[in-house]
Parts: C-alpha cells; sequence; structure tokens
C-alpha cells in the first residue's frame, strides 16, 4: 500500500512517538487534506495538537469497537501487533500497516540492506553505511536506529543501511539483502512467546534476495539453511575473527586491537558489515582501513570516562542477558562491578547465572523491577550479589563495593521500563550519577543520506 492508496480512506495513525510523527507528516506531504485520527496517550494530547492542529487527537488506547471505524490503520512499531484490537480490526477487514511498510511501498527500486538480530543490528548498520560512504557511495543510515525512513521518503541514495527492529521485519518489502547478527530471546511482551520473537525476526529471510547470517549461531544456520541465497560470516571461508584480526579467509585484514568499539563481538558486527557491503558488489578490502575511523555509538559499552577512583562504563542499550555476558567478557582482568536489571519482559536468566558461577565479576548489583528475580537466582547458585530498588540506589552501591581503579559497568541485561523512558534515558541518567555531563552523550552520527 502506497501513501496515495490511502486517499479517500478513514485513516488513523497508532502511536506518537518518532515513527508516529514521521507518519503523520509522510501523508500530509501526499495527501494533505485527509483527515486523520491519532490514537496516543492522555498526555501526548497537547503536543499532538500542537504538531499537527487538523489532527483529530484521541488520548487512549483503541479498543477494536473505535478501530471499526476506519479503513487504514498506520501503527507505530512499540505497538504489539498481536494487540487484540488489532487482530479484531485485520479480521474485520481493516488494513493494517506502518510506516515502515509504507516506505517500502514508495521505493520499490532502492538498494537495500536491511539488518536485523537480537544484537549487534544497530552497530552493524552503522558500520555498513560507515564503510559504503568511506567508497563514497551516498548511502542511507535509516530505520530503527534513529531515524524513521519516511522522513527520509522523498530523497534517494545509492545504498540504504537500514536497521529493523522484530517489530518491523515483517512489514518489510523485498530488500536486496537481509543481515541477521544474532539471535536470542527478547521482547517477548512484544511477540507473546520465544518461539514467535524468532519467527517474526525470520520473516526478514521472507523478503531478501539474498541472506546474510552468522555463521557462529548453529541455530541460526539451522533455521536459515533452505534459504536459496544464504552467505554466511564468522566462519574461516569468509569474513571472520582469527589471531587478533579480522580476516578474509586466510588473509589477515585488519587488527582487531585497532577497533575503538571494544570486544570480539563488535569485531564480528564489523565482519558482518564488511560481508553485506561485498554482497552488494562493492570493494569490502577498500574499505577495510576505515574501520579504524568509527566511532562507538553511544549507550554501547560506551567508556564514560575516569570519576572519584573508577572508570565508569555506560552500556545501557544491553537489555539481554546474553548482552551483558559479552560485556563482561570485553573487561576480563579487571575488576568490574556490574549493576544489573530492570524492566522485567521475563527473559531466562540462567546462561548468566551459570556463568557468574563459573567466573564471577568483582561485584554485581542487581536493581530493578526484575532484580529481585536475578538475585534470588544468583543466590540460588552461590553467587553473591547486592539488591536495591532502584539504579540511583546501585550506583551508590557500586561506588562502595568497587576498588579504586576498578571499573563500575552499568550493563542491564533488561529494558529501561521500569524507571526511565527508554536505554537512552537511562544512560544519560547513569552518566549524570558517575558524575559526568549527560549533554556529553551526543546521538548516533551520520543518520540521514551522505
Amino acid at each position: 500500500m502506497r501513501i496515495a492508496d490511502l486517499a479517500d480512506k478513514r485513516v488513523a495513525i497508532w502511536g506518537f512517538g518518532r515513527e508516529g510523527k514521521a507518519a503523520i507528516a509522510a501523508i500530509r506531504s501526499r495527501l494533505p487534506a485527509l483527515p486523520l485520527t491519532l490514537f496516543c496517550s492522555d498526555a501526548e494530547v497537547a503536543a499532538a495538537q500542537a504538531f499537527d492542529a487538523s489532527l483529530r487527537v484521541r488520548g487512549e488506547e483503541p479498543d477494536a469497537t473505535a478501530l471499526a471505524m476506519f479503513d487504514v490503520v498506520v501503527k507505530s512499531p512499540g505497538i504489539s501487533a498481536y494487540k487484540p484490537a488489532l487482530l479484531a480490526a485485520k479480521e474485520a477487514g481493516i488494513r493494517v500497516t506502518s510506516g515502515t511498510a509504507l516506505w517500502f511501498a514508495e521505493q520499490p527500486g532502492a538498494r537495500v540492506v536491511a539488518v536485523t538480530g537480537t544484537k549487534g543490528k544497530s552497530t552493524t548498520t552503522a558500520l555498513l553505511a560507515h564503510l559504503a560512504r568511506s567508497l563514497g557511495v551516498r548511502t542511507a543510515l535509516a530505520g530503527n536506529i534513529g531515524m524513521p525512513l519516511l522522513e527520509l521518503i522523498d530523497q534517494s541514495a545509492e545504498l540504504w543501511a537500514v536497521e529493523l527492529s522484530s517489530f518491523q521485519t515483517g512489514e518489510a518489502g523485498p530488500v536486496e539483502l537481509g543481515v541477521v547478527t544474532s539471535l536470542y530471546e527478547e521482547h517477548l511482551d512484544w511477540h507473546g512467546s520465544r518461539e514467535r520473537y524468532i519467527e517474526d525476526k525470520l520473516k526478514l529471510a521472507d523478503v531478501s534476495r539474498q541472506l546474510l547470517v552468522n555463521a557462529t549461531q548453529p541455530s541460526l544456520l539451522e533455521r536459515t539453511a533452505k534459504h536459496p541465497h544464504r552467505i554466511v560470516f564468522g566462519d574461516a571461508a569468509g569474513w571472520h575473527l582469527a589471531d587478533g584480526f579480522i580476516r578474509r579467509g586466510t588473509q589477515a585484514v585488519f587488527a582487531i586491537a585497532s577497533l575503538r568499539a571494544p570486544g570480539e563481538h563488535n569485531a564480528l558486527n564489523a565482519c558482518a558489515a564488511l560481508a553485506a557491503l561485498e554482497a552488494m558488489g562493492f570493494d569490502a578490502m577498500k574499505a577495510a582501513p576505515s574501520l579504524a575511523g568509527f566511532r562507538p555509538l553511544p549507550h554501547r559499552l560506551q567508556p564514560l570516562g575516569e570519576h572519584e577512583g573508577f572508570d565508569w562504563i555506560n552500556d545501557s542499550i544491553g537489555t539481554t542477558p546474553q548482552a551483558t555476558l559479552a560485556a563482561l567478557r570485553t573487561l576480563e582482568g579487571r575488576a568490574v562491578t556490574v549493576i544489573v536489571g530492570g524492566h522485567d519482559r521475563g527473559l531466562d536468566w540462567n546462561d548468566f547465572v551459570v556463568a557468574m558461577k563459573a567466573h564471577a565479576p568483582h561485584a554485581i548489583v542487581a536493581q530493578g523491577a526484575n532484580g529481585p528475580r536475578i538475585a534470588r537466582a544468583l543466590r540460588d547458585a552461590g553467587v553473591a550479589v547486592e539488591e536495591t530498588a532502584d539504579l540511583a540506589t546501585a550506583v551508590s552501591r557500586a561506588r562502595a563495593a568497587t576498588p579504586a581503579g576498578g571499573i563500575i559497568l552499568l550493563s542491564p541485561g533488561a529494558p529501561s521500563f521500569d524507571q526511565f523512558h527508554d536505554y537512552a534515558d537511562r544512560g544519560r541518567r547513569f552518566a549524570e550519577m558517575a558524575g559526568f555531563d549527560a549533554h556529553d552523550i551526543v546521538g548516533i552520527e551520520g543518520l540521514g543520506i551522505h
């Protein structure tokens, strides 16, 4: 469905975040006289009316009866596709679409690399754009990474590096290359089950002419084995890691230690980006040296600096237990106090507990809504842990527990919604609690088309 197809339709927008605003603006640019109804939270009503005075704004979550008044509903990614009201609307013949789906319909000829994965998708997408631009390729960096595609609806690029969340993979149109960086359980509250989450992630494979997947994950290889044009990264025949280098086959191409984004998981993200660039027909070997100039994304193992005798690291975007384990692996050999916990999505922390039992950091502080559950699991396994109600108290406890010269790491393994607006808000607040200026944490560089 294209935006022009909305003409003479009764259209509702559900959600007033950045994606919702982008959808409203894009529809207005093409169909300025089309009546639009917005469903948003009561707290957003005044801002929505100020954004577009012609909107009919309803400060409520619509039920099936409310949605039945419309022909088309344009929903934001955070609105679960499995909400009963949406399922009933679809059953009644109401078309449910999204900003992502509208953009793909408007740009059928775009050369798109769509990147998804439980972890690594943002860094991989940004790395791909950085590498392509180093070759002089006019490249768009957009999607879930921080700029809705509809904000770029009237612009063109030679290459589109697009991050898609699990909420968006089912909304994408045909893409030249789909990339899956990793696959663990996450967002169970949106998808309803682990299996549905995986199925939704892998919907990207259905619309990808080529599919690039992580060879270090056997379950991912198994699930994508039937794709007719599957390629892999992370194995010895292609882009992979070995002996301290990013390698292309047997050739050492780039020293892992020269990456500013720490950890082997980030080096593997670089392999994914190089393999994607190569699959799109560009010279990845020529681009590889530009990895040295890539700045790590904010809130992803972001060193804040030294203060009060401690090194502080902000990994607020680490919202799964596996991400926390990856963060701890990059800091082995240092005295680390890790702060874990946040919004409880019901994820399984057993692998984290087993790892902590085998090799725990200097101290663990559990906080937030699922802090008690994490702490209980650790204590049952004989692992020492401190438990606090909130992040502010956890930071105070971490100060007391960490020796001089040690590291205080926020890598919560859980979302932020129990205490904060989003992971970025949590990261900035952590920086402030640590004694740093949160304004120094800039947004993601390179968004848009360059």
